[in-house]
């Protein structure tokens, strides 16, 4: 093997040749390379894109939420919560809150939002109070707290007055009038995620039933030690509790979104893959544009001894030492522009289209050996043809005019 080896280097790298075949080969290569790279980068960024949103989407929301049929609502939440932490030794934190929609206008500026009442036990479960970017996260008497970019669609600043509206008022002479209130805004928040801080009004629980005139809660937030067991673990809540109580996770809650995050994943790899394969044609090229050159030093090889396989040997080492190069620095140039990508986000989104507002990467070492292992072998496939047509050379019409 190291003599076939030898040959394979000799060939593929000796000083005499035509220029045309250097050329090929760098193009060879330099395809593997851009190939590699490319799958690389993409495949590290989608798994940033899905690992930035999972927490996005759980650092507003809980694992497990627990709610009643038909919005009724739940009361004694207290008792329920104990009951629930005794019984499931899995459980975190429990925290009330209060969902339901409603107009806000400041000045001349209206629109329709989402209304979350919460508690202190809101910090058990969520980080929302470590990314405050104006004034402070206070659920005080009268105060709420908008997001980033509703505050700037309202021209709403720290210390603004808002008044919020919601169609279930009191009944009058003259029908149902909507329920209005002033309310002053405390903290503005950037939860790192459009939707939320376009659409997100919170505010206290306590404020918040006396707004809406309820008695109880909308239901109740759970954490889990796995996210991952979610699931299974909302599950056996729902058996526990049975009807009326609703149970659902963050995975049935997003698993539209994130099936849609896999299956581009697994397209772009399919997509990008073609780039390696289109490689291999050239490497074809290569090692046929070899054979054609190399047919006397063919000839002489058999004529000495080596065997057909010993000459399919070569020329198959000849075509994965083209692609174990172009991997490997197709692997070190995606690692790079991954680490850069990381590192300094120079590649910014439209956070209203994507959801975030900078391109996010996450490496992983099975993508890497997964993006590699497809290299070599379209590169060993590619060596098949043109290693069987030079062991098949006859060594005496390789030699005879020589």
């Amino acid at each position: 093997m190291r003599f076939e080896r030898f040959i394979a280097g000799r060939y593929l790298f000796g000083r005499k040749g035509n220029f045309f075949r250097y050329l090929f080969l760098i193009i060879s290569i330099g395809g593997v390379t851009l190939g590699v790279c490319a799958l690389v980068v993409v495949l590290s960024v989608m798994n940033g894109m899905e690992e930035d949103l999972k927490e996005k989407i759980l650092g507003m929301n809980a694992h497990v939420i627990v709610a009643k049929f038909y919005g009724e609502e739940v009361y004694d939440w207290e008792v329920l919560a104990d009951t629930l932490k005794k019984t499931f030794p899995e459980i975190t934190g429990i925290a009330p809150f209060i969902y339901t929609k409603i107009l806000i206008r400041h000045g001349r500026k209206v629109d329709g939002v989402v209304l979350r009442g919460i508690d202190e036990h809101f910090k058990e479960i969520s980080n929302l109070h470590e990314k405050v970017v104006g004034g402070s996260f206070s659920l005080g008497k009268r105060k709420i707290l908008l997001g980033e970019t509703l505050a700037g669609r309202l021209f709403a600043h720290v210390g603004d007055t808002i008044e919020l509206s919601t169609p279930f008022g009191r009944k009058t002479p003259f029908g149902m009038l909507p329920k209005t209130g002033r309310f002053i805004v405390a903290g503005i928040f950037d939860a790192g995620m459009y939707e939320y801080n376009a659409n997100m009004v919170i505010m206290g629980l306590e404020d918040a039933k006396r707004f809406l005139e309820m008695k109880g809660i909308t239901g109740l937030e759970i954490t889990i030690k796995n996210i991952y067991d979610a699931p299974e673990v909302s599950k056996r809540i729902s058996q526990f509790l049975g009807y009326p109580f609703l149970v659902t996770n963050w995975v049935e809650m997003n698993r539209t979104l994130f099936a849609a995050l896999r299956l581009e994943k697994v397209t772009m790899f399919i997509i990008l893959t073609l780039i390696v394969v289109v490689a291999a044609f050239n490497i074809v090229g290569t090692l046929i544009m070899i054979v054609m050159e190399k047919t006397r030093e063919i000839g002489i090889l058999r004529a000495l001894g080596a065997t057909r396989a010993a000459i399919q040997r070569i020329f198959i080492w000849e075509g994965l030492m083209v692609g174990i190069y172009g991997t490997v620095l197709g692997n070190i140039l995606g690692y790079i522009l991954c680490f850069l990508l990381k590192k300094y986000k120079f590649i910014s989104l439209p956070s209203d289209v994507y959801f975030l507002d900078y391109l996010p990467v996450r490496m992983e070492l099975m993508d890497f050996i997964l993006v590699s292992a497809c290299a070599i072998i379209l590169s060993f496939l590619a060596t098949l043809y043109p290693a069987r047509k030079a062991s098949s050379l006859d060594p005496v019409e390789a030699i005879r005019y020589e």
